[in-house]
């Protein structure tokens, strides 16, 4: 089925969840890698103006707003992460005029536009650091310098180490050392400096200025560093990120910031939100992100770092309604992003990753939309190491470089490369064979990812219950679903999956007898089979089979949308394997 939705649609669906407490706390963002998205000018990267171009495509999907990676000035030792200037826009990508335009036009389509802010660090280009280096008085002091280590100082001046691989530290000519969480081209800005906040204070009011509805915040944990920059006394220290304390991130003194960002976004008459990307160890340090004074969202990556696995699924979905709540924030899902592999290759197959996507759009609270991830697109493993541009593939000797895959130009339509990315060829190489995924191909197609995508996005604006976390009382049990004949949900193809399809009657699978859970968003867990999830909201229902043979259960009602074709006579279902279920109570 073909689903196509208007500005005003659009815009009447935001203005309702924005009475109802926030535009945010329902909506589906859209990222957009910028460099990869579509290429106006032919130079194989993408830019502001194919994105504009290319924004009628959004609007159909049914997203509600979209994230752009940064378009700064930059020299692109990290893919614009390391900023130049703030306020200007980097030639690559187009100028401000193309900026200017590319909001309007977005504002006219109903969605909203929301831009990266990197406020950790900048890049060693930018006019700060320059003096840094040429030793104008004060200007070391924006940053972390430090003398080293060791008789001579030849010793970095402690054992941090970089996410992208080595010291975290990098000896400047006259001796001194400066930190650099990431790259060396990314030098750490000194949050205790007072003008490194007015800057920022300013750089933010430009861009809102502008027209912008809200920042992504860059390593919005890593700002403060912990007082005499301690040792951590262990090594892998990447590996700890998101799962035990470190010294140089999820400091408290983070929180601070945030509020006066969140005074300053308050301070426009139009809503403008803030965005966390944030590690911290628990779902409870999260939530500290999104109390009530400070940022409206984190990311949930322990969502997107979640096995296969219905118990994990349900224990962190748990943990994380339960943190969010508690500080009277939504929740946020996301399975793929530019940072990570594409969640179709991490689950090892599109029949798991559609059904993901439906599971995390089912979810209340606010879900994130990766590029090419409405096209089923997998990660691309196979690049050659002369073209990858990832400085952790670089730093690291050839041992990473999975960003790269993940940030291949999208194919939109023809039959080979560059598939409409452009007008010439693309920065990365797309694979010959990914004609029959783009948009092109797949429209139109009711077996196709994008069609599934485009109708779960329809689907959640138009039932009772889903989307927004104030849905709602806890919905009915399954079994007072009414009988009836079960409509034809969307189905999919059987294509690249490798499931056994041996039945499974469920008579002897293990039943879950524990009691049903409901909580204040509406949301209810119901008795399921191993292997299975069963929740519902009001007037909805969602199953989840991650096993790879059908299962069969009462039927919880009306199915509406499918991962893969569903049998059901009304009374009983036959769930595929790999698979989730849309059912309307």
């Amino acid at each position: 089925m073909t689903h196509e939705l208007t500005a005003s649609r659009l815009a009447s669906a935001s203005s309702n969840a924005a009475a109802s407490g926030g535009w945010w706390r329902d909506a589906v963002i859209y990222q957009v890698y910028v460099r990869s998205f579509a290429d106006s000018d032919g130079d194989g990267v993408g830019d502001l103006r194919g994105v504009r171009e290319r924004l009628p495509h959004l609007a159909r999907l049914g997203v509600d707003a979209v994230w752009l990676t940064p378009f700064y000035a930059s020299p692109q030792a990290d893919g614009g992460y390391d900023v130049a200037d703030y306020r200007a826009v980097d030639p690559l990508f187009g100028d401000l005029s193309d900026a200017d335009d590319l909001i309007r036009a977005a504002h006219a389509l109903g969605l909203r536009i929301i831009v990266d802010v990197v406020p950790n660090h900048t890049s060693e280009q930018h006019a700060w650091f320059r003096a840094a280096l040429a030793g104008e008085p004060g200007a070391r002091e924006r940053y972390h310098f430090r003398p080293g280590r060791g008789p001579a100082g030849e010793l970095p001046p402690n054992d941090w180490e970089s996410v992208f691989g080595g010291p975290a530290w990098t000896r400047t000519p006259d001796g001194a050392w400066y930190l650099h969480l990431f790259a060396p081209e990314q030098p750490d800005l000194n949050w205790e400096d007072p003008g490194v906040a007015e800057e920022f204070a300013a750089v933010l009011r430009f861009w809102l200025d502008l027209g912008v509805d809200g920042f992504r915040v860059d390593v919005a944990h890593g700002m403060v560093k912990a007082p005499g920059l301690p040792d951590i006394g262990r090594g892998a220290q990447a590996s700890l990120i998101g799962t035990e304390p470190l010294p140089f991130f999820d400091q408290d003194g983070v929180h601070e910031i945030h509020r006066s960002w969140r005074r300053l976004l308050d301070s426009y008459e139009v809503p403008r939100i803030g965005v966390a990307e944030a590690w911290a160890p628990t779902s409870e340090r999260l939530a500290l992100y999104v109390r009530p004074d400070e940022l409206h969202q984190a990311f949930n990556f322990r969502f997107l770092n979640c096995p296969w696995d219905t118990v994990a699924l349900r224990t962190v979905i748990d943990e994380s309604l339960a943190a969010t709540a508690s500080v009277g924030a939504p929740t946020t899902w996301v399975l793929s992003n530019h940072d990570v592999v594409r969640h179709r290759t991490r689950y090892g197959s599109l029949a798991r990753a559609r059904a993901a996507a439906l599971l995390m759009l089912a979810l209340p609270g606010s879900a994130y939309v990766y590029q090419g991830e409405e096209l089923g697109l997998p990660e691309v493993s196979d690049l050659p190491d002369a073209v990858r541009q990832d400085p952790a593939f670089i730093r690291s000797a050839g041992q990473d470089g999975l960003r790269d895959g993940c940030r291949v130009p999208l194919p939109w339509s023809g039959a080979e490369p560059p598939y409409d990315f452009g007008p010439a060829g693309s920065w990365l190489p797309q694979p010959a064979d990914w004609a029959g995924l783009s948009v092109t191909a797949q429209t139109g197609d009711p077996h196709s990812t994008l069609e599934l995508y485009r109708a779960a996005l329809e689907l959640r604006r138009a039932m009772p219950g889903l989307g927004a976390p104030e849905a709602g009382l806890p919905g009915p049990a399954a079994d007072s679903a009414p009988d009836g004949p079960a409509a034809d949900p969307t189905a999919d193809t059987t294509a690249d999956t490798t499931a056994d399809t041996t039945a499974d009657t469920g008579a002897d699978a293990d039943v879950d007898t524990g009691v049903d859970t409901a909580s204040g968003d509406g949301m209810r867990w119901l008795p399921a089979p191993e292997g299975a999830l069963l929740f519902t909201r009001p007037g909805f229902a969602c199953t989840l089979n991650t096993r790879p043979v059908p299962l069969e259960l009462p039927s919880p009602g009306r199915p509406v949308l499918s991962s893969a074709p569903v049998e059901t006579d009304g009374r009983t279902v036959r769930l595929p394997p790999d698979s989730c279920t849309w059912w309307a109570l």
